[in-house]
């Protein structure tokens, strides 16, 4: 029978199994976009897309396959440990190894690691079995596993998928690669009070590179880990049994958390009169508009007279945007931005001139032919919001002396279970799936297939400039998704199954499921939720 593969006609015949015609190096597989593994027999003309390292998604199945040969390797050497894999930082992901009997050392870390390679140079194959629930919760009962125990439990589902590596058995929500050997590129750095696993990465031609230190960013983490333990939790299940028991109080803690940050932000800023220029900078969906609105009537109540300025306004006319590589419109990019315009605007207020700042049409992709009047006086700050808000190039008319750094970003640190995290860029995709069809015009299918680029644009143009921040802020709240859920689950059910983003769709209404449906009632018009669902007061 006839098969596309990557785009070539191949003849194959009916039960051959994908893993033995495609290239050595391929991690997964798209079959008529559905996403399967590399043993999925083919018994009908189909087309196969291969899944490498080259892509987010091939990122997420090595990093859940490597993260699957640790544990094993952790559990041979010491029987009684735990681990839990915390967040991603830097180029690795960061994960907490207790109950081995003793201190975590980096002697600890290098014998995990040589286990880990003695594993994968075996080259033992991922066995996938569907299994009845009660089976499974029976089999993790006895071994131990009680996150996963109760995570099948709030499963509606009367089978599950069960992979094995060796005498290991696990469950993971994205297929995991078909043999070990295809994990040989990774490392492992002991980081108190666990290990750091780096990864080979997509943004980096798929190689591992070295660990770059990101103390700033290391800090909101552990704060975030102190929140989850105020809330009480850490986990799906652990948010679930909240949604049901009382989940007003969970939304109210939460919002009073954000209030308490975003206070001591406005104390740093008023110790530094000096900083006038108050500049938000963070990935899409992080709620930079939120914030900036939330400082402006703060510094306000204190007897400043603020005034805002968005990045997005000085966009440049859609047709007008530079091209990338590809000769595709790059928007990430900082010269989409007008930004003599914007410098000589800022030098003016500065000054105390007034001046008339452009109101970008996000529909029309231009302008608008409205202005808004802008003046401040000589010692009030102005706040400055925009992905490129760190990039000194942005503003390079004002001394640095001047400015007061901020970068804020949704860093979820909420796990499926133990093993199985949440990935920070899948919160903020969701938030910006339900923002772009709200107040954009944008179907699903649209911001899916801008999302690679705007990744891409991430890593150019702002994640090297975070840890410049004089102080970071995490907007993320720890039932989003049950919130997020009822209004982006209609909306990626219309991505049609021939469209190449149908794929990723399902993936994402997948992990959906796990999570119990949490009312809007409840969310404040001044919580960053409101940013994306609507309803936040700060709206025009």
């Amino acid at each position: 029978m006839k098969v596309v593969l990557d785009g070539k006609t191949l003849d194959v015949s009916p039960g051959t199994k994908v893993i033995d015609i495609v290239e050595p190096g391929t991690l997964a597989c798209i079959v008529d976009n559905y996403l399967e593994s590399l043993n999925y027999e083919i018994h009908s003309e189909v087309e196969v897309k291969s899944v490498s390292l080259s892509s987010i998604l091939g990122q997420r199945i090595f990093e859940r396959s490597l993260v699957f040969v640790l544990v094993r390797a952790t559990r041979e050497l010491y029987p009684d440990a735990r681990v839990v894999v915390r967040h991603a930082i830097s180029n690795g992901i960061f994960v907490d190894i207790k109950n081995i009997g003793q201190a975590m050392s980096p002697a600890v870390a290098k014998t995990i690691a040589q286990r880990m390679r003695e594993i994968i140079s075996s080259n033992e194959p991922f066995v996938k079995e569907i299994v009845r629930k009660r089976e499974a919760e029976k089999f993790f009962l006895e071994d131990g596993q009680m996150d996963k125990v109760e995570l099948l439990r709030q499963r509606p589902e009367e089978y599950v998928p069960i992979y094995s590596l060796g005498w290991y058995k696990d469950y993971a929500h994205l297929p995991v690669v078909s043999h070990a050997g295809l994990l040989q590129d990774f490392d492992l750095k002991f980081y108190l009070p666990g290990v750091i696993l780096i990864l080979p990465s997509y943004f980096h031609g798929g190689k591992v590179g070295p660990y770059m230190e990101q103390p700033k960013l290391a800090q909101v983490f552990s704060e975030e880990e102190k929140r989850a333990e105020i809330l009480e939790v850490s986990d799906v299940t652990s948010l679930n049994r909240q949604i049901k028991t009382d989940p007003k109080k969970l939304v109210l803690i939460s919002e009073a958390l954000h209030s308490r940050k975003i206070t001591e932000v406005v104390n740093s800023i008023l110790e530094n009169p000096e900083k006038r220029l108050i500049l938000i900078s963070g990935p899409s969906g992080s709620g930079k508009t939120t914030l900036s609105h939330r400082l402006l009537y703060q510094l306000q109540a204190l007897g400043l007279k603020p005034v805002s300025i968005s990045l997005d306004d000085y966009f440049i006319d859609r047709d007008k945007t530079p091209l990338d590589e590809d000769g595709q419109p790059d928007f990430e990019n900082i010269r989409a931005i007008e930004l003599d315009l914007f410098n000589d605007h800022l030098a003016r207020l500065m000054q105390g001139e007034t001046v008339e700042t452009p109101i970008y049409n996000f529909k029309l992709g231009r302008r608008d032919e409205r202005t808004k009047t802008l003046k401040v006086d000589p010692d009030s700050p102005i706040i400055i919001e925009g992905i490129h808000g760190l990039n000194e190039e942005l503003t390079e008319a004002i001394p640095k002396n001047h400015k007061f750094k901020i970068y804020i970003s949704a860093l979820t640190q909420l796990n499926i279970d133990d093993h199985n995290r949440v990935p920070t860029t899948d919160a903020r995709l969701f938030r910006r799936i339900v923002r772009d069809n709200r107040s954009r015009g944008h179907d699903a299918l649209t911001t899916l297939r801008m999302w690679p680029k705007v990744r891409l644009g991430e890593e150019k143009y702002i994640f090297p400039y975070q840890e410049e921040a004089d102080v970071m802020i995490n907007s993320s709240l720890p039932y989003e998704l049950a919130v997020l859920k009822p209004y982006v689950e209609p909306v990626l059910e219309k991505v049609d199954r021939r469209e190449p983003e149908f794929c990723e769709a399902q993936r994402l209404l997948s992990f959906l499921r796990y999570f119990a449906v949490l009312s809007d009632e409840y969310i404040p018009n001044t919580s960053f939720l409101r940013e994306f669902i609507g309803g936040s007061v700060f709206e025009d």
